[in-house]
């Protein structure tokens, strides 16, 4: 199995990968307190047997805490609690991105800390309901619509975040720009309905977007500055417009202009959404001339296809991590995958579900 191109060691950038795995960013909701903690470095040092862990999404704002215990990067006591796990991952000798991720109206005032406010493009509700540890399901906040003043906050927080992010020993940050988050509700006219400069027009709709980018790339450096899209995915309340191919084509242009390190392309259906075509994915590759990373039901035979066709560069693997924490050793050595996967401690606060996983054993 030595000469599969997914165990082979990649360039991205000034970073050398030890293999083509990425472990792709899972929300898990045990950082209590918003602070990442010894449970949170434990989980990611048992998988580091990938290439490259992005992690959770980690709100850059105490407005996109939007679920109940997801960690933070808004503070030096965060940034602290982050450090346990860069230099447990370094330590192994892989590499970690932070993924930056603002629930934006993805949230519930619930899960806020005091003072933070449910923030969006356009005051849009998602349809549906999130858990709240204090009051069960509830239904999603109707969000403010951002002022001028507001949208500019944020992108400071962006980039305060992204300087708190090298503080803590990271080697790059992935902006999560899918899913229906924040990023995202200002890329889509259904959740963007604003008329001034960051709405309306692809490019203004766009807008907000790089100019995150923009101040990220000034904390961190292009080299460090990455994002996650989702074209075509439905998540959180996100429905198909028209102008999709287009909008995703002028952002793979924006940025590779801009040269950040990687574009993270994800692909739902195998959890049920409608399949990215395979025309946009070939859209962006060709646009974007650095790193993409492909995630969404690969097994090793599909991710091994897609690699020697030269469709992607990397490969994320998702949810096998959960259950698999030596994920990269079972395929590498062709031991079968563990099946048990208990839905119920996803995002539960405790180890269970965590951190107990076994490793495999003949």
């Amino acid at each position: 199995m030595s000469t599969v191109k997914l165990f082979t060691k990649y360039k991205l950038g000034d970073l050398e990968l030890k293999n083509r795995i990425v472990m792709a960013p899972m929300t898990r909701c045990r950082a209590i307190g918003n602070i990442p903690n010894d449970l949170i470095a434990t989980y990611y040092e048992q998988r580091a047997g990938a290439g490259l862990i992005i992690t959770e999404g980690a709100s850059p704002s105490p407005n996109g805490l939007g679920y109940c215990r997801i960690p933070g990067l808004f503070n030096e006591a965060q940034a602290e609690g982050w450090k346990k796990t860069t230099d447990a991952i370094h330590a192994k000798g892989s590499a970690i991105f932070v993924q930056l991720m603002h629930s934006g109206r993805i949230s519930s005032s619930h899960n806020l800390p005091e003072g933070a406010i449910t923030l969006a493009p356009s005051a849009i509700n998602a349809a549906g309901q999130m858990w709240t540890d204090a009051h069960g399901m509830v239904d999603f906040d109707v969000p403010k619509a951002m002022t001028f003043a507001e949208i500019q906050a944020a992108i400071t927080e962006y980039e305060q975040s992204a300087i708190l992010a090298v503080k803590a020993g990271f080697d790059g940050v992935e902006l999560h720009a899918a899913n229906g988050y924040l990023l995202e509700q200002f890329i889509s006219p259904i959740s963007n309905q604003r008329t001034d400069e960051y709405g309306g027009s692809v490019k203004n709709r766009c807008r907000f977007v790089l100019e995150v980018i923009d101040r990220v790339i000034k904390a961190t450096g292009a080299n460090r500055t990455s994002i996650r899209l989702s074209p075509f995915g439905v998540a959180s309340d996100m429905p198909h417009y028209p102008e999709i191919e287009e909008t995703y084509t002028y952002l793979a242009e924006q940025l590779n202009d801009r040269g950040i390190i990687y574009i993270h392309l994800v692909d739902h259906s195998a959890m049920g959404a409608p399949a990215v075509p395979f025309s946009i994915k070939n859209t962006i590759h060709t646009k974007f001339k650095n790193t993409l990373i492909l995630t969404g039901g690969y097994n090793l035979q599909t991710a091994e296809q897609d690699l020697q066709s030269n469709n992607t560069d990397l490969i994320g693997f998702g949810r096998q991590f959960i259950n698999n924490p030596d994920l990269v050793e079972r395929l590498e050595n062709n031991w079968p995958l563990s099946e048990t996967l208990d839905f119920d401690t996803f995002y539960s606060a405790g180890k269970e579900g965590f951190i107990d996983y076994p490793t495999y054993s003949n």
